[in-house]
């Protein structure tokens, strides 16, 4: 067996301590697969005082990342803190110095994914980031590899596990948003600031990462349209089901004729789909291929272990020194704008219960090109009633014109929700 493979981990928080756990566990058949010993030889974090749940030898402790990309006996770097400032950094500098990078920072990558890979080639070193995009779940390595022969029409899925963990609980037992998220807080499910979970912006990253690996496209996160999911109410969940649909947190990206689709939004999918099944923290991914037809990818998408099992994949394939470099070939793209789009929607308001009211918002719709599929009057509180429409696709730009002009109804009292409808 060839010489250790020295690593060095920058982020001792619960992705760090769960590469050293699986490592410890699974040392042997690691060393097997790799064809040589991995050997952590540094873990950089600015706290070291913390516990945590392994126990590593003092001396490999530091508190200054620039310790390990100094290390020229270190050919590894895993960086695993989160966030792009100073992580984007300590990966120019580890590829600088001419070391190997592996991450699972789904921000950095989406966002500077184009900068890391043009300075990794220049070097000559690999960079891979599997565990950025649904945790165990191997979906960058079959973008890569397993449907290399594909043209990919679409990919689509629930790649966030704290909304989906929040939507399914909404859903199963009929609680409240804010309720379900304080539970998740205290099951490790949501962060104490839950932000980037619930108003999308997780999600948007691996969007942007999926789409780059699958269509070889300089994503710009800016130009992502993405939504989260903190208007989602209980009677949402309830009119949806009464429909035959679920509503669920999906990740978009399509390839339309060379333009690029890429969005993330509250979702009405139908009860029938696959995805509909997918509840708690669990992730599922669908790709749509040329010769491939459809296939989804389902597990845990996030977790110290999980995580860390994409993490030491990529490790692995390192130190395969047979292995090419991956440098995805990224080309300038367009990403349709909302006003391009067209969509399905359901909408939820609120009007006074008199006659003419139905009339009055068909006409509107009428005006903007807006076909009604199914208009449903729910609870009636006094004179106040709840009306569910579903509409047929529309332009996207038609719609909120619409929507803006039946919201100045003199009977409509709210417009209290309007939420996209696909996958049936």
């Amino acid at each position: 067996m060839e010489q250790p493979v020295k690593i060095g981990l920058i982020g001792f928080g619960t992705v760090g301590c769960g590469v050293v756990a699986v490592l410890n566990d699974n040392k042997d058949i690691i060393s097997k697969k790799a064809g040589c010993v991995i050997e952590i030889a540094k873990i950089a974090d600015p706290d070291l005082e913390r516990k945590r749940p392994v126990q590593v030898d003092k001396k490999l402790l530091t508190k200054n990342a620039e310790d390990i990309i100094a290390d020229p006996s270190i050919q590894i770097v895993v960086e695993a803190m989160g966030g792009t400032d100073p992580a984007l950094k300590y990966i120019l500098s580890a590829i600088e110095a001419g070391k190997h990078v592996v991450t699972s920072n789904k921000e950095v990558i989406a966002k500077h994914l184009s900068q890391i890979t043009a300075a990794a080639k220049n070097k000559g070193v690999k960079v891979l980031f599997e565990a950025s995009v649904g945790g165990a779940i191997p979906i960058i390595a079959a973008l890569r590899r397993s449907f290399s022969a594909n043209k990919i029409s679409e990919i689509y899925g629930i790649v966030n596990g704290t909304t989906n963990y929040i939507l399914s609980k909404m859903t199963n037992e009929k609680r409240e948003f804010e309720d379900v998220l304080k539970e998740a807080r205290e099951k490790g499910f949501a962060e104490a600031n839950p932000k980037n979970d619930i108003e999308g912006y997780d999600a948007s990253y691996k969007a942007a990462i999926l789409a780059a690996v699958a269509y070889g496209a300089d994503v710009k996160w800016e130009d992502i349209r993405f939504e989260g999911i903190a208007s989602i109410s209980l009677e949402d969940i309830k009119y949806a089901g009464e429909i035959g649909y679920v509503i669920k947190l999906l990740a978009i990206a399509k390839n339309e004729g060379g333009v690029m689709d890429i969005r993330v939004h509250p979702t009405l999918i139908s009860a029938n789909h696959p995805l509909a099944a997918v509840n708690d923290e669990y992730n599922a991914i669908f790709v749509k291929g040329n010769a491939l037809g459809s296939s989804m990818f389902y597990g845990e998408g996030a977790g110290a272990r999980p995580t860390a099992s994409s993490i030491i994949a990529d490790i692995i394939e390192i130190c395969d020194t047979g292995a090419k470099a991956y440098y995805p070939a990224l080309n300038k793209i367009k990403i349709k704008s909302l006003d391009e789009g067209s969509t399905r929607y359901y909408i939820r308001l609120k009007a006074k219960d008199t006659p003419g009211v139905l009339a009055s918002i068909s006409g509107i719709f009428g005006q903007k090109n807006v076909s009604i599929r199914e208009v449903l009057q729910k609870e009636t509180v006094g004179d106040i009633a709840t009306v569910v429409i579903i509409i047929h696709a529309v332009n996207e730009r038609d719609f909120r014109q619409a929507m803006e002009l039946i919201s100045k109804l003199p009977h409509v009292t709210k417009v209290c929700n309007t939420i996209r409808v696909g996958m049936e």
